[in-house]
């Protein structure tokens, strides 16, 4: 990435967060270059407040971190474009973006989000947490659990109902998620596999 410019307004750039899922854009702040070493350090968006002068890591109150995807700067090398998948809220007063709008009204985002719970619990292991004691019991049973919940779900697709359908798979993906964390993988990663396989010019591996 070329070099950002922070010398035209002070020492200070705009850095736009976009939602890397939905890519709403979540909120505008400001970093210098302090600010802007933090974020690419510790993966979470860290500002420069102007109201305090001083850092400010999004999320460090609430909880609702902006962990970093990726980060390019525009042409004139002053501006930058943050994407991010959010950790609840972007906006102090509740809601999914700084203008007032809610980022998820398509229930297939809350995958992302189920699995940024999971991350969480994969970092801090809390006891008495079931996704905690599977990542304790280690990859093979994490496989393994995976391959009893696709099994169920065929029994139930086979045999059942619908609605024990749709709860068998719910499980099968709750552990392919788990399963997925444990190797450092993301659901997006499964997405975007399935998107080149929807080009038509894709041809499946030997």
């Amino acid at each position: 990435m070329t070099e950002i410019d922070f010398e035209k307004l002070n020492g200070l750039v705009p850095a736009i967060i976009q939602d890397a899922i939905t890519h709403k854009v979540l909120m505008l702040g400001f970093m210098n270059k302090e600010a802007y070493e933090k974020t690419l350090e510790s993966k979470k968006v860290t500002f420069w407040s102007r109201t305090c002068n001083c850092l400010w890591t999004k999320g460090e109150t609430s909880g609702n971190y902006l962990n970093v995807v990726s980060i390019k700067n525009d042409c004139d090398n002053d501006t930058l474009l943050i994407m991010v998948h959010p950790q609840g809220p972007t906006c102090h007063k509740g809601t999914d973006t700084c203008w007032g709008e809610d980022n998820n009204a398509n229930p297939l985002l809350f995958l992302t989000e189920l699995q940024d719970f999971i991350e969480k619990r994969h970092e801090e292991m809390p006891e008495g947490s079931y996704t905690t004691s599977l990542f304790k019991d280690g990859l093979n049973r994490m496989a393994q659990k995976v391959g009893e919940e696709a099994l169920e779900a065929v029994i139930e697709a086979t045999n059942g109902e619908d609605s024990r359908l749709i709860y068998e798979s719910a499980d099968m993906f709750y552990h392919l998620i788990v399963l997925l964390t444990s190797k450092g993988l993301r659901i997006e990663d499964i997405a975007k596999e399935l998107q080149v396989r929807h080009d038509p010019n894709w041809h499946k591996h030997d």
